[in-house]
C-alpha cells in the first residue's frame, strides 16, 4: 500500500510539474540560451589582450610600403545616421564629424549598397567579393532557442499579416554556431596574407563559430571575438537600456545575451567597459603595435545593433534629446562616431594616416523594429527589406595621395567591391577558380578616372528578390505576389511603382533576374521563418491591409 502510494505521489508530482513546464514553455525556451551560455561558456574577468607584437623597426619607410587596410563596419546603422548623408541627430547635438571627415579627405559613395539586407549575409559579401548564394549563404543563422518559440515570439497583434513558421524546419535546425560560410571560401584576409599582411578581426562575426569558420581560420592572424550581445551588463551603473516591448527579437535578446569575447579562439572573458569603447581601445592598441609593417583590420562594430544600450556618460551628454529611445539610439551613434575618430587619429600619431586606406560602411540599413521612423531617411524600407532603406548605406573612403578628397562618386557600389579594390591597393591578385563578383573600385576614383561600366547589382532572399540595373530597380516578391519596378534617376525614393506602365522593362530586368539565379546551389541551410515586413511604418505602428508589406525569409 506504501509503495502504491508513493507511486501515485510520485506520478502526480511529475505530472504536476510536466503541466507547469508545458505552461511556462515559451518562457523556459526563450531563456535557455542565455542559461546554456552560462553553464557552457562562464566568463573571466577582463584582463589584456595579448595582441602579438609586430616589428621593432620598419624595413621600409611607410610611403613604401603596401598600404594598411581598416574596414570599420557598423551594424544596422542607417542611412539617415551620418550627417554626411541626411543629419540624422545633427540638430540635437549628434553630428558624426569623424564619419564625415572620411568623406571629406576622400570619397563618398552616393549609392553605397551593402551585399543583402541583413548581417550574416551581407557580411560574407564582404569577406569574399562574391554573391553569398554563389556558396550557399542566403539566410541569417538563428538561434535554436529561438526557432522553437518562433511561432509564439513572432505573433504581432499590430498586423494584418502573421508569420508563418515551418515548424518541423525549426526544431531540424542545426546548431546555431554551425551556420556560417565555408572555410572553402577564400576571404580578403586570406588574399592579403598573400601579401605578407598581418590581419586583425575585433567585434562582430557572425559567419560561424566552428573552428573551420571563425576568422583564424578564415585569413585573420588574431581574432578578438565578440561571443554574445550586450554592451554592458544590463544592470551596469555604466549603461541606460531601452526595451521595446514590441518587438520580439529585443524580447529574445535580452534575457539571452551575454557580454563576453574571446580571443584566438580562447575561453570568454568579460570586456572592460561599454563594447564600442572596448573594441575601440583594443584597435588602437593593435594598431601600435604592428606601425612597423603592413596590416589589414576588419573592427566590426556591434553598434548601433539591439539591445539598444547607451554608455551612461554619452546618454547623460543628450539631454535635449527628450524622447528615451531615440536618446539612446543617438548616444549609440556617437559611441560609433567617436570610435571612427578614435582610429584615425591614432593613424595620424603613428604617422600611418597617409598610407592607410580607411572604409566606413554598414551591413545594412537600419531596422524598422527599433521604431524610429527617421533612421533611413528619405528612403523607404528598413533592415530585412529590398528598399532602399534596407540595402542602401553609409558608405565613404579615403587614401591620401590616391583618392582625391572630396570626390561624389555617383555610379552604384556595393560591399563586394571592397576585396578586389583593397586586393588590387595591396599588389595581390584574385582567385582565377571562382566567380569574383565584385570590382576594383581605384581605376574610377584617381584624378585622371575612367568612368565605371554599367552592371548590375543583385539581392536575394529566398524567392524575394531584387535586380538593379541602369538607373532602373526590379523588386520581386512572392509573399505578397507582386513586383515593384522602380525608375530611381526620377524616383530615387521609391514612390511609384512601375510595373503595370513599363512592361517591357519588367521583362527584361524579369529575365536578368532569372539568368542571374538559374545556376545557383541551393541553400546551405533552409529558411524556417517568413515573416512580414511593413514597408512604410516603424514595427511599433499599427499597420492596416492597405499598408505595403514584404515577407522577409529566415
Amino acid at each position: 500500500m506504501k509503495i502504491r502510494t508513493a507511486l501515485i505521489t510520485t506520478a502526480v508530482v511529475v505530472a504536476g510539474l510536466t503541466a507547469l513546464a508545458y505552461a511556462n514553455r515559451i518562457y523556459l525556451l526563450q531563456y535557455s540560451l542565455g542559461w546554456y551560455t552560462d553553464i557552457m561558456h562562464p566568463r573571466d574577468a577582463n584582463h589584456p589582450v595579448p595582441w602579438a607584437t609586430g616589428p621593432a623597426t620598419a624595413d621600409k619607410p611607410v610611403e613604401q610600403r603596401p598600404p594598411n587596410i581598416i574596414v570599420i563596419l557598423a551594424d544596422d546603422m542607417g542611412f539617415n545616421d551620418v550627417t554626411t548623408y541626411g543629419g540624422g541627430y545633427a540638430q540635437q547635438g549628434v553630428p558624426t564629424p569623424n564619419i564625415d571627415s572620411i568623406a571629406r579627405d576622400g570619397v563618398r559613395f552616393d549609392q553605397g549598397y551593402a551585399g543583402a539586407a541583413v548581417c550574416t549575409v551581407s557580411r560574407a559579401a564582404l569577406m569574399t567579393g562574391r554573391y553569398p548564394w554563389r556558396f550557399g549563404v542566403e539566410f541569417t543563422p538563428t538561434p535554436g532557442a529561438m526557432a522553437r518559440v518562433a511561432g509564439e515570439l513572432y505573433f504581432n497583434p499590430n498586423s494584418p499579416h502573421q508569420a508563418i513558421v515551418d515548424d518541423q524546419k525549426a526544431r531540424a535546425a542545426k546548431n546555431f554556431n554551425d551556420l556560417g560560410m565555408p572555410a572553402s571560401e577564400q576571404t580578403v584576409a586570406e588574399l592579403l596574407k598573400a601579401r605578407g599582411y598581418h590581419n586583425i578581426h575585433i567585434g562582430k562575426w557572425h559567419l560561424g563559430s566552428t573552428p573551420e569558420m571563425r576568422p583564424n581560420n578564415q585569413g585573420f592572424d588574431e581574432s578578438l571575438f565578440m561571443e554574445s550581445g550586450l554592451y554592458l551588463p544590463e544592470k551596469d551603473a555604466n549603461v541606460v537600456n531601452a526595451k521595446q516591448d514590441f518587438d520580439p527579437i529585443d524580447k529574445f535578446l535580452w534575457p539571452n545575451m551575454r557580454f563576453g569575447v574571446s580571443y584566438n579562439g580562447g575561453k570568454w572573458f568579460e570586456p572592460s567597459k561599454y563594447l564600442t569603447d572596448y573594441f575601440t581601445d583594443e584597435a588602437v592598441t593593435a594598431i601600435k603595435r604592428n606601425r612597423n609593417q603592413p596590416f589589414f583590420m576588419y573592427l566590426a562594430h556591434w553598434g548601433v545593433h539591439t539591445p539598444l544600450q547607451a554608455s551612461k556618460a554619452d546618454y547623460d551628454a543628450l539631454p535635449n534629446i527628450p524622447d528615451h529611445r531615440r536618446r539612446v539610439y543617438a548616444a549609440m551613434v556617437k559611441s560609433v562616431d567617436r570610435s571612427v575618430g578614435r582610429v584615425l587619429q591614432t593613424l595620424r600619431d603613428e604617422g600611418l594616416d597617409d598610407n592607410t586606406i580607411v572604409i566606413f560602411t554598414s551591413d545594412n540599413g537600419a531596422p524598422g523594429y527599433i521604431g524610429i521612423p527617421d533612421v533611413n531617411k528619405p528612403y523607404r524600407g528598413w533592415k530585412l527589406t529590398q528598399f532602399e532603406g534596407g540595402v542602401r548605406v553609409p558608405y565613404v573612403a579615403k587614401w591620401p595621395g590616391h583618392i582625391p578628397a572630396g570626390t561624389r562618386y555617383q555610379q552604384p557600389v556595393s560591399n563586394i567591391d571592397i576585396l578586389p579594390t583593397v586586393v588590387a591597393a595591396a599588389g595581390g591578385s584574385l582567385p582565377t577558380d571562382r566567380v569574383i563578383d565584385g570590382v576594383n573600385l581605384l581605376p574610377f576614383l584617381g584624378r585622371n578616372a575612367a568612368p565605371q561600366p554599367q552592371r548590375p547589382l543583385f539581392w536575394r532572399d529566398g524567392p524575394y528578390r531584387t535586380v538593379q540595373d541602369k538607373g532602373w530597380k526590379l523588386i520581386v516578391s512572392e509573399k505578397p505576389k507582386k513586383d515593384w519596378l522602380f525608375d530611381l534617376s526620377k524616383d530615387p525614393t521609391e514612390k511609384t511603382n512601375l510595373a503595370a506602365t513599363q512592361p517591357q522593362k519588367l521583362a527584361e530586368l524579369k529575365a536578368e533576374l532569372q539568368a542571374h539565379h538559374a545556376k545557383m546551389p541551393p541553400p546551405l541551410w533552409p529558411s524556417f521563418i517568413e515573416m512580414p515586413i511593413a514597408i512604410d511604418k516603424t514595427l511599433d505602428q499599427k499597420q492596416t491591409p492597405e499598408d505595403e508589406y514584404t515577407y522577409w525569409y529566415n
